[in-house]
């Protein structure tokens, strides 16, 4: 699937948003602007067909409003439609009120300098071609405004100087803030892209991995099934040999646990390629990782603790959900024994809509960065340095999280799952 560019996310959409805030202090005050020249100053001016053109970007304005709210994507030629529109009104309320004259009438750059920040260079100069157009139209064809604007005040400024410096402090602040909440979008979108890439890269390493993984499992079928054969008859040769054999008997339990997994790995391929994942109790799901995780760990002190309101969940267990719980379990064990604690909590929970599996440890807690271990890279002198990260690529997998922090007695790490997702319907 094609990743959506910085342009493609950052450009129209966040541009249309601005604009939609830039109409509304536009309508606020050109309205002002319009009922104090004509109710306050009593300048002959043209109200119904100003008050027609601002009534007219309001209604655009409720359509732009709506238009954010959909799930589509705002494409390019829709930003340029509603600079044209915004443009174009300007001009209309421009021509009535002296054209290129008015001192507001550099307020045409302003579309400019905002399409200049969030959209191509294509697109900046058709905003650049309207605007000039209608700067080129209001020299020649405009409603000479009334005579008093030109005349002096009491305070020696002219009306005219006067617009002009307001126009000037509004297009400072309008330019200053909008053009801040562009370049934020941009620096936002700057971190999501610098996050994708490093998912990806994740993503990456655990298929190389996973590759390797499965090349190995094919190789090591046949030394396993040598060692399983073999070690049943240097048994019985030894029969009269208490320790060797109680040594030869813990041998062939380990090499029918390795085959055990192996199968469990070709079996995990085949749910990943059908993608029919299994459907049982969250109260079955739960006991059967206890069992695997006793299995793996005997000498753990699993506390396992199963909120009522979550015991009759059905899931729809996709495949690795259980790989990435018994691997938060084996690194909360090999923490809390670093501390000489055998101890390992496990708390099961609904919150809303979500489902939050938290395990607990006795150790010494995760260090001030509270960063997740990188693929590869392991604190632990018999790690792998993959555990966390495969926890972690299943829960973004599952559209969920995975979070740490530390508690009183140790570390805590939280998998938050979207019931949407992995609960059956």
């Amino acid at each position: 699937m094609k990743r959506p560019t910085s342009q493609q996310r950052i450009g129209p959409h966040a541009l249309t948003r601005s604009l939609a805030w830039l109409r509304i202090c536009a309508i606020a005050g050109q309205s002002a602007a319009v009922l104090v020249c004509a109710l306050w100053m009593k300048l002959d001016i043209p109200l119904i067909p100003l008050m027609v053109g601002i009534g007219l970007l309001a209604v655009f304005a409720v359509f732009a409003a709506w238009r954010l709210t959909q799930p589509w994507p705002i494409r390019q030629w829709e930003t340029i439609l509603h600079v044209a529109f915004d443009t174009l009104v300007l001009g209309y309320l421009l021509y009535f009120t002296g054209g290129a004259s008015n001192p507001f009438i550099t307020l045409l750059l302003m579309p400019i300098a905002l399409s200049a920040a969030a959209l191509p260079v294509g697109a900046v100069f058709m905003v650049a071609a309207l605007a000039g157009i209608a700067y080129l139209v209001l020299l020649f064809w405009y409603v000479p405004l009334p005579a008093p604007l030109h005349g002096a005040t009491a305070g020696g400024f002219s009306l005219h100087v006067v617009g002009m410096g307001v126009n000037f402090v509004i297009t400072a602040l309008l330019l200053g803030f909008f053009i801040n909440r562009l370049a934020r979008a941009v620096r936002l979108q700057q971190m999501e892209v610098q996050r994708v890439r490093e998912r990806a890269l994740r993503d990456e390493g655990i298929l190389a991995i996973a590759t390797q993984a499965a090349g190995a499992a094919h190789e090591l079928n046949t030394p396993l099934s040598t060692m399983r054969t073999l070690l049943p008859e240097l048994r019985r040769e030894h029969a009269g040999d208490a320790p060797l054999g109680e040594d030869l008997a813990l041998l062939e339990g380990q090499v029918d646990r390795c085959r055990t997994i192996l199968r469990e790995m070709v079996a995990f391929g085949k749910a990943q390629l059908s993608q029919e994942p299994e459907q049982l109790t969250l109260t079955h799901f739960i006991h059967g990782c206890q069992e695997r995780f006793q299995l793996l760990r005997p000498e753990a002190d699993l506390q396992l603790t199963v909120a009522d309101d979550a015991k009759h969940i059905v899931l729809r267990t996709p495949p690795g959900l259980r790989h990435a719980l018994l691997n938060l379990l084996n690194n909360a064990a090999d923490a809390s024994a670093l501390n000489q604690s055998q101890v390992v909590a496990l708390t099961v929970h609904r919150d809303g809509g979500w489902l939050e599996l938290i395990v607990s440890d006795h150790g010494p807690g995760f260090t001030p960065t509270g960063e997740l271990s990188v693929l590869g890279q392991s604190h632990k002198m018999t790690g792998l340095g993959i555990g966390l990260a495969l926890a972690e690529a299943t829960a973004e997998r599952l559209e969920g999280e995975l979070t740490t922090n530390n508690t009183e007695n140790g570390a805590q790490m939280c998998l938050r799952l979207p019931l949407s997702v992995i609960a059956a319907s």
